[in-house]
């Protein structure tokens, strides 16, 4: 009795491990992939056409400036955050407020990232940027003489400037209009020097930016460039810096 008994437990155990053994099994779930982080910095589009700025700047040092150098250095940018995880969750303002101690990529990354969208927005085709607006007219008479005294202060800035770098109008700590350069990619808002304040109007003097059209005269592309100054650009930034 006890030995059938025995045999029919182990027959139906046997029975059992082979009904389990062919039960399918349902196929694994793949991990899901991992999502890209977004890029910490992005590059806007030019508000205007690239051959809006004829003959002035031609198209296609606008186009080459714009997507090869000024789109480098965002792709430059971000590849140094991700190699600098103690920058990232950084504004592109707090990047330059601490340029000194940044290293090299973050620096000249971030200043051309933010020299490159100012200088895009302080022009404007010809016959639409307007004119100095009666407050920073009264400005620019106050601390140059006249608007020619300033634009012959602020050339003999660029064409001074060595190499490449940028020239600049800014509102000092103490509200009156200074011109100044920059040496390569910084910018008045940087704690690298004493030329420091909210600019309000700059010129890249990067060869980049002229030489297709003006080969090595910086100074006429400098004489010219004041016809595609968007004074009424300059103006509002004029307005919002002396309030604060």
């Amino acid at each position: 009795m006890r030995l059938a008994l025995t045999l029919t437990l182990t027959a139906f155990s046997l029975l059992s491990s082979a009904a389990l053994a062919q039960t399918p099994t349902a196929p694994a779930v793949p991990a899901a992939a991992a999502t890209p982080a977004a890029p910490a910095f992005t590059q806007a589009a030019l508000p205007y056409a690239f051959g809006a700025l004829e003959p002035i700047v031609d198209e296609a040092t606008m186009r080459i400036h714009f997507e090869r150098h000024h789109g480098a250095q965002v792709a430059g940018l971000n590849a140094a955050i991700v190699a600098t995880p103690a920058y990232a969750g950084k504004s592109l303002e707090a990047l330059l407020a601490t340029a000194s101690t940044a290293p090299a990529a973050i620096r000249n990354n971030a200043g051309g990232h933010w020299n490159h969208s100012f200088y895009w927005k302080i022009m404007a085709p010809l016959g639409t940027g307007g004119a100095p607006s009666p407050e920073l007219a009264a400005a620019i008479n106050r601390d140059f003489g006249s608007l020619d005294a300033f634009k012959t202060q602020f050339r003999a800035t660029s064409m001074g400037r060595f190499g490449s770098g940028w020239s600049w109008l800014i509102i000092k700590p103490d509200g009156k209009l200074a011109v100044g350069s920059t040496p390569n990619q910084d910018n008045p808002l940087m704690d690298v020097g004493d030329f420091r304040g909210k600019p309000i109007l700059g010129n890249d003097v990067w060869e980049h930016a002229y030489y297709l059209k003006y080969q090595n005269k910086r100074a006429d592309y400098v004489d010219a460039w004041w016809s595609v100054i968007n004074w009424n650009h300059v103006s509002k930034l004029y307005a919002e810096a002396v309030k604060q």
